[in-house]
């Protein structure tokens, strides 16, 4: 049944997505997005969903008002759950409204989701309250985009104690203030600027009534912003926290799929980082291929797994089958920390496992303890270097590799989001090799290239990237030394 939501997604940090938002955006069949909206937020839909851009430059409008509406009618029409997605909340300064009654007069059912709306957010996380108990018991938002030509009551305005704020005002800043001068708000009242609020892109500047517009012109500050004037502004250096952050600032892309891409996005975030995922692996279910041997289990003397995505594939279909895991009697090995605690979650401990994340050192570390004749499984992707086979069948060991998963190619859904980033990290070849067909190898080169282990980084050397290892081949080593590699490139 057709239908369409005017959905909300708050200002910029995608986790102010309320819960309602990002349920309502995975139901969608065809969305419109505007380019305020999170870099990651279009991930959230499902794989089927038509997606479709209607941004609005200051200036240049890809879409007009009246076109967006007309848009929503008409999909919905076509049989569509329609999502029109919007920065901060629809009703606020979003036109929201427009497109409400545009569905209505049309017969189209509708729903409104609220979104954290922007005055609100934006302002806490430079650290200014909008309100504040003895200091502003008010506040007033205003858009400032239209502040030469409507009726603004700059009369009224001047003679309030409350905070003042001013949407989308930046062009407009010095009409704002003069006509607050001008009506009698003394010149030293405190104000501020914040541009691109709770992104890495957030920078402010603050001053009073008389010379922020200055500020706000030498900081070379572009739109999106917010002006805030009242005496909430002079709590900003007692209750700033977010530029507090190691990794305030920094926008770094992470490469993996989506199921691996979630403990670090959270790491990263946890640090001040805005993430930008970009999903360039999908791993598909071919566990089904153990089918094969799913009889003869007990026979292997030794089962190798070389990532997370092996030994969860390889476990999932044990259950899946109802294969008691009491049957595998072989000694179970890992490769690196991420792999042995996904094994380490399943209820085994592994027999050997290697410090690093490279085949090389599973097969040192595991050497020792093959003998000729041994049967050693290793479940893998269909992708995945044929070295650690090809050097146990020198021991005499009779191996049987299976792939449990294939890893294909990703898609970005936000084809700006990209742009923002400034370093990127590399998992292995694959995340590279992708990348370079969905952004391009030229711009990869114009970030920050960061590589878990040797072998993702000779893969980006020989096609020309200049880029940093971890010295510690692990998520974990990564997490410990991304400061560290960003204070060297600044």
């Amino acid at each position: 049944m057709s239908k369409a939501y005017i959905i909300g997604t708050g200002p910029g940090d995608e986790e102010l997505l309320t819960l309602k938002a990002k349920r309502v955006i995975n139901e969608c069949t065809a969305v419109l997005y505007d380019r305020l909206v999170s870099n990651n937020i279009l991930n959230y839909l499902n794989e089927d969903c038509e997606v479709y851009y209607c941004g609005k430059e200051p200036g240049a409008h890809y879409k007009t008002q009246e076109e967006i509406n007309d848009m929503i009618v008409k999909l919905a029409k076509e049989g569509h759950i329609v999502g029109r997605i919007k920065g901060g909340d629809p009703y606020v300064f979003g036109r929201g409204g427009e497109e409400v009654i545009a569905c209505r007069e049309a017969g189209i059912e509708f729903e409104v989701i609220p979104g954290v709306t922007s005055p609100i957010a934006v302002l806490n996380y430079a650290g200014i309250p909008i309100t504040h108990r003895g200091i502003a018991q008010s506040f007033h938002i205003v858009t400032g985009m239209s502040a030469k030509d409507l009726n603004v009551n700059y009369e009224a305005l001047a003679k309030e104690n409350g905070t003042l704020v001013f949407m989308m005002g930046l062009s407009n800043i010095d009409r704002i203030t003069s006509e607050l001068i001008k009506y009698g708000k003394d010149r030293n009242t405190k104000a501020a600027v914040v541009m691109r609020g709770t992104s890495s892109k957030q920078k402010k500047v603050i001053g009073n009534l008389e010379n922020i517009g200055d500020k706000a012109r030498e900081a070379n500050l572009q739109s999106p912003c917010i002006i805030v004037i009242g005496d909430v502004v002079s709590l900003e250096s007692e209750l700033s926290w977010y530029e507090n952050k190691p990794l305030f600032g920094k926008n770094i892309c992470i490469t993996r799929s989506k199921e691996q891409s979630k403990d670090l996005k959270v790491e990263l975030k946890k640090l001040g980082a805005e993430v930008t995922e970009i999903n360039s692996i999908v791993i598909k279910d071919t566990s089904d291929k153990l089918d094969s041997i799913k009889d003869d289990l007990s026979i292997f003397d030794h089962i190798l797994f070389t990532s997370v995505n092996g030994v969860n594939k390889f476990f999932d279909y044990l259950v899946k089958e109802k294969i008691d895991v009491r049957n595998i009697k072989a000694k179970v090995s890992s490769i690196g920390k991420a792999t042995t605690k996904a094994l380490e979650m399943r209820g085994i401990i592994p027999f050997k496992t290697s410090r690093e994340f490279v085949g090389e050192k599973l097969f040192d570390t595991i050497k020792p303890f093959i003998k000729e004749g041994d049967r050693i499984l290793i479940p893998s992707s269909s992708k995945s270097r044929p070295f650690l086979a090809e050097e146990l069948k020198k021991l005499g060991a009779i191996v049987t590799k299976i792939n449990v998963y294939d890893v294909t190619k990703g898609e970005v859904k936000n084809t700006k989001a990209f742009d923002e980033v400034d370093a990127i990290l590399f998992t292995s070849p694959s995340t590279f090799e992708n990348m370079k067909e969905m952004v391009g190898l030229n711009k990869i080169k114009e970030k920050i290239c960061i590589a878990i282990g040797p072998i993702t980084n000779k893969a980006l050397n020989e096609s020309g990237v200049n880029s940093f290892v971890c010295k510690e081949h692990s998520q974990e080593g990564f997490l410990k030394e991304i400061k560290d590699i960003l204070k060297e490139v600044h």
